[in-house]
């Protein structure tokens, strides 16, 4: 659609919503509450109410969080090659680190850079077992079925780890996670997070 094709549309649309003021006759009604029921149906009531969102989180969580918000995007460069620039920094919070899946060299660069590092040392870890092995012993490790979780938490499957970003009334859970479809993305889960093991809480 050309600027001229876009502009012609607007002003068409003006025109629906600020009629010129009819001639009193008999049929002067008709478009006044035409005009009534085009703004309520197209002013700011008309939206979908997003769903409530429970609040909490701890602060490391809320720092997190803030962190990850700004990495979602960062893509592999090139695609399925589970490397960028980007990825390389998140690598380095974790001991002893190369080229592979990244989902957990992302929340121990998120965990780290937040100050709630993981890991008895702070070394970080590559693999998502080992970050739950080390939330279990560490009495950080919330299983599936138990507490709902908080935004912030870590959220984990068997083989995958991402962020809690949200959490709504329904128990719907709203993450960010790295190496999603090579990148990282946000994702939406239904109550129970879409199989997921349980739940990192850190801070």
């Amino acid at each position: 659609m050309s600027v001229l094709e876009v502009q012609a549309r607007i002003a068409q649309l003006q025109g629906l919503l600020n009629p010129p003021a009819p001639a009193a006759t008999g049929g002067a009604a008709a478009p006044a509450a035409f005009h009534s029921s085009l703004s309520a149906a197209t002013g700011p009531r008309a939206t979908a109410a997003a769903a409530p969102v429970v609040p909490g989180g701890t602060p490391a969580g809320q720092a997190i969080l803030n962190l990850v918000r700004g990495e979602v995007g960062a893509t592999e460069q090139p695609p399925g090659s589970n490397d960028s620039a980007r990825i390389a920094q998140y690598r380095q919070a974790t001991a002893g680190s190369g080229v592979g899946p990244w989902c957990a060299y992302f929340t121990s660069w998120a965990a780290r850079e937040a100050g709630v590092p993981l890991g008895d040392a702070g070394q970080g870890f590559g693999r998502v077992d080992d970050v739950w092995a080390w939330a279990e012993r560490s009495g950080k490790a919330i299983p599936a079925g138990g507490a709902r979780p908080q935004p912030g938490d870590l959220i984990v499957w068997d083989e995958h780890i991402g962020i809690v970003e949200s959490v709504g009334a329904d128990g719907t859970i709203a993450t960010i996670e790295g190496n999603s479809s090579d990148s990282v993305a946000r994702r939406t889960y239904g109550s129970g997070g879409g199989g997921a093991v349980g739940y990192v809480r850190l801070g």
